[in-house]
């Protein structure tokens, strides 16, 4: 029996999920998820229903009328009958609420975010003439301070591939399944390191989808697209020696193709890898919280310091919008256009 690609396992596992949370929503809902379908991915649709899902929930809270309804009885009607304060009051309520008896907060992050579900959510019951008023397209998104790019410097790469190399401030627990796991972790880092690739997109690559002869990888992008990865031949020695023992592990059913495995030889999982960042970069720089993506923004940023290529980066990081690779990265030639500042003293001229 051929063995199902992990992506087609991982997108029947989050329509699964999102029929069920669809299942919470009033009747209504399902025809914009429905509209959703053709530009977004399950993911962004799944976020999408639990976004969707505190608004009403907070409705059933907070509005008498329906707070002795199901959430799942409500009808289209609610809409209308909201008010641009009812939709600052629901902003107000994101900072701090209960459900199922813990506290939730929202940061402005976390506000925004919400709060552009739900203008999404009305404009299209709006634009289709379903609902007459659109109370949340008058409310102004928080505005959210801009973050900071967090990466490992270059000196930063070089110690932590080399304590990846020698085990060295790793816990005596640690140290037991480092000679197990090292090649593994070094071709797992280098190859995140050296393609900028996603976290989910290096777990659901398969043996198969390693090419030598290109140095290449065959990485599935958000919405499905195939599309092809080049590495160099730092990266190429570290996942040859790694295959070396990978032709060694008889992996589990289910994983026998997959290219990263976990202790339990099967396929390498998300948390597994966020978890082995961790283990590896707290000693190398306790004062920056480095995860997978910031090994992506890494990357990102080197490409850019070395071509100045802001389209190149936006196609390599699989960027749709230029616009956003440019907000995060071109921020890197302002630094040089500041150091140029710097660098002429007018008394010595």
């Amino acid at each position: 029996m051929k063995e199902k690609a992990y992506y087609e396992e991982v997108n029947r596992a989050n329509e699964i999920k999102l029929r069920n949370l669809i299942g919470e929503l009033p009747p209504f809902c399902k025809q914009f998820f429905i509209s959703l379908e053709a530009t977004t991915s399950s993911r962004t649709r799944i976020a999408y229903a639990y976004d969707i899902g505190c608004f009403f929930n907070f409705i059933h809270d907070e509005n008498p009328k329906y707070s002795k309804m199901k959430v799942q009885d409500f009808p289209l009607s609610l809409l209308d009958e909201l008010t641009p304060m009812d939709i600052d009051e629901y902003v107000s309520y994101l900072r701090l609420y209960e459900k199922d008896g813990k506290e939730r907060t929202n940061e402005e992050r976390g506000q925004k975010r919400k709060l552009a579900a739900l203008r999404t959510f009305y404009n299209y019951f709006f634009r289709n003439e379903l609902i007459d008023t659109n109370p949340a397209s008058k409310i102004e998104l928080p505005k959210t301070p801009e973050k900071n790019i967090v990466r490992l410097d270059v000196d930063e790469v070089a110690i932590l591939l080399d304590q990846v190399e020698s085990g060295e401030d790793l816990t005596e627990k640690q140290k037991k399944y480092h000679e197990k796991t090292k090649a593994r972790d070094l071709a797992l880092l280098m190859l995140m390191l050296g393609t900028g690739i996603r976290v989910s997109e290096c777990v659901g690559l398969d043996i198969t989808d390693v090419d030598f002869k290109n140095n290449g990888i065959k990485i599935h992008r958000k919405g499905g697209k195939e599309v092809i990865v080049y590495f160099g031949d730092e990266v190429r020695d570290a996942l040859l020696d790694y295959l070396e023992e990978r032709k060694l592990i008889i992996a589990e059913p289910g994983s026998t193709n997959a290219l990263f495995l976990s202790l339990q030889n099967k396929r390498i999982g998300v948390r597994t890898v966020e978890n082995l960042v961790k283990k590896y970069t707290k000693n190398v720089t306790p004062l920056k919280n480095i995860t997978p993506h910031k090994l992506r923004s890494t990357y990102g940023t080197t490409l850019y310091r070395e071509t100045g290529d802001i389209y190149l980066v936006a196609d390599v990081l699989g960027h749709s919008d230029v616009n956003t690779t440019r907000k995060h990265y071109a921020e890197q030639a302002d630094d040089r256009r500041r150091s140029a500042a710097k660098a002429v003293n007018l008394r010595k001229i």
